[in-house]
């Protein structure tokens, strides 16, 4: 079994990237032809106060895009936008990338589908497109409206991250974790009216509080987007075992991040990653392991998305077959999107 035929022929999702920001701060790079910059979008709500990237010398290649994510044998990618940044306009934001999204994809005869129901990222697989998932980070972003979140999922919008590092109205963030401190009540109604309406509630960047009461108020599977197992790095943004056997319990599931940092505070290795699936295997299970990249985000373990391809060859070595890691690929995340946005 070759690694890069079994990307070619499995399902593959990436539970996270940040490629829709990271494109437009480079001068409005097309994410289905990075040559292609869109111009008259220069002047945005992301573009504008942002737009300071492409100074870089020299700029760093974009980590994923519609292009990499064919050649690699990506099938869906939830495509993320931090809102965290924006203040007091953090709606006004998360909408500003998508239109830019929007516009490229009509510009380039819609070369891939946004995902509305799990269906369609089988239907895109079948039909040789890859699927993109619309995700907003920080719970802000609703404005602390339920019918916000109704306009959101009207959109195309099908998972939000109750906070990012820092706290929002929802919830606490991690690096802001009071003890003894859940959901807020509209972080209750948050998580209900997501569940209601079939939409993927992320835990990845919550306080411990946060998380384990998200966890008692969703009766649906959860995600924790982005992040590692913290008995082997210690970092607010990775989930102690108690979490992980509580993601578990929920049939939720865990994308394991490329950010070195998440991964070793000495000496960050795809290696030392690997030990993070294992331990997540270990104390969670073989079900609730998925891929959480951070490309264009800081997941800058791999150089790009192409890198993959190591990454399944690390995995067979240490003894995962086909099946299992047909369900760490892709597999395991599906399920959690049939049972969660239908």
């Amino acid at each position: 079994m070759e690694a890069a035929e079994l990307l070619r022929d499995t399902l593959v999702i990436d539970g996270h990237n940040d490629t829709i920001v990271a494109h437009i701060r480079r001068d409005n790079a097309s994410i289905c032809a990075p040559e292609d910059h869109l111009e008259e979008r220069y002047v945005g709500t992301i573009a504008f106060p942002r737009r300071h990237a492409h100074v870089m010398s020299p700029p760093s290649p974009f980590q994923i895009d519609l292009h990499k994510m064919a050649r690699v044998g990506i099938d869906a990618a939830f495509f993320a936008i931090d809102v965290t940044a924006a203040f007091h306009q953090r709606l006004v934001y998360a909408l500003d990338g998508f239109g830019f999204l929007f516009h490229d994809l009509d510009l380039h005869h819609r070369p891939a589908i946004i995902v509305r129901r799990a269906q369609d990222i089988v239907r895109a697989k079948a039909e040789g497109k890859p699927a993109i998932l619309l995700a907003i980070e920080h719970a802000d972003a609703t404005e602390r409206s339920l019918n916000v979140l109704r306009s959101l999922y009207e959109l195309g919008v099908r998972s939000i991250g109750l906070t990012h590092n820092i706290s929002s109205q929802a919830a606490d963030g991690c690096l802001e974790a009071r003890e003894g401190v859940g959901l807020s009540r509209f972080g209750v109604q948050l998580v209900r009216e997501m569940n209601r309406l079939g939409m993927v509630v992320d835990l990845a960047h919550v306080s411990p509080g946060a998380f384990f009461h998200a966890l008692e108020i969703s009766d649906r599977p959860v995600l924790f987007s982005h992040g590692n197992a913290r008995h082997l790095c210690d970092h607010p943004r990775n989930l102690t075992d108690e979490q992980l056997r509580a993601l578990a319990q929920n049939k939720g599931v865990i994308g394991l991040s490329f950010v070195p940092f998440f991964v070793d505070s000495v000496q960050p290795t795809l290696e030392r990653w690997l030990d993070h699936v294992d331990h997540i295997v270990d104390v969670a299970g073989i079900d609730h392991v998925a891929l959480g990249s951070d490309f264009d985000g800081g997941g800058t373990l791999l150089t790009d998305a192409l890198q993959l391809v190591d990454v399944v060859r690390g995995l067979m070595s240490r003894g995962y077959d086909r099946p299992a890691l047909t369900k760490i690929l892709g597999e395991n995340l599906l399920r959690v999107l049939f049972e969660t946005i239908g």
